[in-house]
């Protein structure tokens, strides 16, 4: 069923209004019927079911029939800090996060990084990746949208990270795999990956004075757009979601 985000959904009313490039996206090339379902969501992890009432290109007219929270969302919340690699990688990573369940992606520059892109520059990208990422939610059936974040430096990163329940920097020397390291009902959990050049010993080294533990995600090295995948897998199916 197609699904769309509306920030301004009112549950005290009866009534949506959707307009701009959805509504023409909604009566040209969906071809929508008066009657026809669709899916609204506030953003905020609420779901309305509703029905078209009537149709024109500027605005699209609505009526709420039900709403229930989306089924979409994981119980924890999780965040990828995630090394910037080189290219377009960024982009695919973003993506595949957000089919998997993070709730925020923050962009980190460390000393190996090969793409190293000035904080104006990474800014004047955030409002692409954002809509990479409110694309991906829509089309998977999230109830919220997650924030791609500005760059950070590793050691603020880090330091920001260490104030979550659960941080973790994924590092292929480490002897502890991720599956068991992470512990019982989590209600959030952080996860670094890196570049394609991986972690400095100094940078693991500040790391782990900043208690966060390390983690392996097995005996193969793993491409820096493969490693959040595999990682973020196996949170989800520790936490019984895969």
């Amino acid at each position: 069923m197609p699904r769309f985000f509306l920030s301004t959904i009112d549950a005290s009313v009866s009534t949506a209004y959707i307009e701009g490039d959805d509504a023409k996206h909604i009566t040209k090339v969906l071809h929508a019927k008066l009657g026809q379902e669709f899916v609204l969501s506030d953003a905020r992890g609420t779901d309305y079911l509703c029905a078209v009432r009537k149709l024109d290109t500027a605005i699209v007219t609505l009526d709420i029939l039900s709403s229930q929270p989306c089924q979409g969302e994981t119980e924890a919340t999780i965040r990828l800090y995630q090394a910037l690699p080189k290219g377009d990688k960024l982009e695919f990573i973003i993506q595949k996060a957000v089919e998997l369940g993070v709730s925020e992606i923050t962009p980190v520059l460390t000393s190996r990084c090969i793409s190293r892109p000035s904080h104006k520059a990474m800014d004047k990208k955030l409002e692409r990746l954002q809509r990479i990422a409110y694309e991906a939610a829509k089309q998977c059936g999230r109830g919220i949208i997650p924030r791609v974040m500005p760059l950070l430096e590793i050691d603020r990163a880090l330091v920001q990270m260490a104030g979550s329940e659960m941080p973790i920097l994924l590092y292929e020397e480490s002897r502890q795999p991720l599956s068991k390291v992470l512990r019982p009902n989590l209600g959030s959990v952080s996860i670094m990956v890196g570049s394609e050049g991986g972690f400095s010993q100094g940078e693991v080294d500040f790391a782990t004075n900043q208690g966060v533990v390390c983690a392996s995600l097995g005996r193969r090295i793993l491409r820096c757009e493969t490693a959040p995948i595999a990682a973020l897998s196996v949170i989800l199916c520790h936490l019984g979601e895969l």
